[in-house]
């Protein structure tokens, strides 16, 4: 049975959201707020990715957060004291960016022991549009620092007295991986405070340092050039889009410039479904994303005799270093499948997973930069069963992203224990609605009927 909701995503243990739809109670809101100041003469390297992101300028809405409910009630000096060692513990959590002209620059920080504060959550609005003037004031690129944890103590009215944590960062410093890895250090050391009974906020832990995500940018820059074929299938890619990255291949009526989203959420599969879904790419000798993929390739053949090209973020976590360390581990790749066959679907993931092995930025400073057009089209691919760390489903953990306008269209596919959904980011227009909205019908439907080798519905009029 498929089911269309609007925003927010449950599944199994996570609950994908944004910071204007996301569970929260209605309360008081405080934060922790600590300072850094930025050492002029300790300027570090700055990511392909960083880069591209921050030199869009300081702004509000770019950062993302996790979210969990507190087991016990607020220990404001255990969590403060986990938040002072998960910045000491993570090397781009004492970093920030500032401009210098058009140039992006990064400088290592000192960060301060930091205080807390009470916000006015209560002022004619709810504790989300708090939360949300909070965060787009204080998590931007180039704020000192451009994260931020904020806790909403429920009022007593509220069933669920616990409080809610917030861990949110602007995106230059984080990745979802990354929220997971804060998330679960914080956690861990207040629980273990409540478990000795007292926390100990003048007796740091002292905590050893990850690896920095600094040394992962040093070790990128030191690779070698990325062999010709990897450089031409670039050139390929730049071609095919008109000197861009992909865009979508059906109507989204007016995208010249960025209007409010549209956020749809669908469950997919059920539990039972995915399992069945598994057994046949097995049978196919694929994982089950080429074969999503397979129904994707030859919907848009059906519906627009087109190729699936779309933008496909990869991570680059290819050490166990860099398995417990905070920062910007996705680079952007491409997927290009021509051929909807399984097996041709396996060989573009490889390719893609290949294309974004190879550092960037000397490669477009070949060939020459990639165009992020109007209507661009990304595809991002999450099994959480494959993630290391998890919460407590019973802490009621949630994944929030910022709310901004749009001019593109992205979607996520989430697999979980209990299935596989799909969330979907496009512009809110009519046309984009009518588009979109009959696009993903069928693709719901194709991968339903996959699970048991059958057809998809005739595919609708583009």
């Amino acid at each position: 049975m498929l089911s269309r909701n609007i925003w927010a995503l449950h599944y199994g243990t996570m609950r994908l959201t944004t910071v204007a739809q996301m569970a929260l109670p209605e309360g008081s809101l405080h934060s922790f707020a600590v300072r850094a100041a930025p050492d002029p003469s300790r300027e570090l390297p700055v990511s392909f990715d960083q880069g591209r992101h921050v030199g869009r300028g300081d702004r509000s809405g770019s950062w993302m957060a996790v979210s969990f409910r507190l087991a016990q009630s607020l220990d404001r000096a255990a969590l403060a004291q986990a938040w002072r060692e998960a910045i000491a513990r993570h090397g781009t959590l004492r970093t920030v960016f500032s401009f210098d002209g058009s140039r992006v620059r990064l400088h290592e920080a000192a960060v301060d022991g930091g205080m807390w504060r009470e916000h006015d959550a209560m002022g004619g609005g709810s504790s989300r549009d708090a939360l949300r003037t909070l965060l787009d004031a204080e998590c931007r690129p180039c704020a000192a620092p451009s994260y931020l944890l904020a806790v909403v103590v429920p009022a007593p009215a509220e069933p669920d007295p616990r409080p809610v944590v917030v861990l949110a960062s602007d995106h230059a410093h984080v990745d979802m991986w990354s929220l997971l890895i804060l998330a679960h250090e914080v956690r861990t050391r207040v629980e273990d405070d409540g478990a000795d009974g007292a926390s100990q906020p003048g007796a740091p832990a002292d905590p050893l340092p990850a690896a920095a995500f600094v040394d992962h940018t040093r070790a990128l820059a030191a690779m070698p050039e990325a062999p010709a074929e990897i450089i031409e299938h670039w050139q390929e890619i730049l071609r095919a889009g008109g000197g861009g990255m992909p865009a979508f291949p059906l109507p989204l009526g007016d995208v010249s410039r960025a209007s409010p989203a549209v956020v749809e959420v669908r469950d997919v599969l059920d539990s039972g479904q995915l399992a069945r879904l598994e057994e046949r790419a097995d049978a196919h000798g694929v994982r089950i994303l080429p074969l999503v993929l397979s129904e994707l390739a030859q919907l848009f053949r059906d519906v627009a005799n087109v190729p699936l090209r779309a933008v496909f973020p990869v991570h680059s976590r290819n050490e166990p270093r860099w398995r417990d360390s905070v920062g910007w581990y996705i680079t952007n790749a491409v997927l290009d499948i021509a051929d909807p066959d399984p097996s041709s679907c396996a060989a573009a993931v490889a390719e893609a997973v290949r294309l974004g092995a190879h550092p960037l930025a000397p490669i477009f400073d070949r060939i020459g930069s990639a165009k992020e057009p109007p209507g661009m089209f990304a595809i991002s691919w999450l099994d959480m069963r494959r993630l290391p760390l998890g919460i407590d489903p019973s802490l009621e953990p949630q994944f929030v992203s910022a709310v901004l306008p749009t001019d593109n269209i992205m979607i996520w596919f989430i697999v979980a224990e209990d299935g596989l959904h799909l969330r979907c980011r496009y512009p809110d227009n009519a046309v984009a609605r009518s588009t979109v909205g009959a696009w993903l019908d069928e693709l719901t439907a194709r991968v339903a009927a996959a699970t048991h080798g059958g057809p998809g519905r005739a595919a609708p009029t583009a």
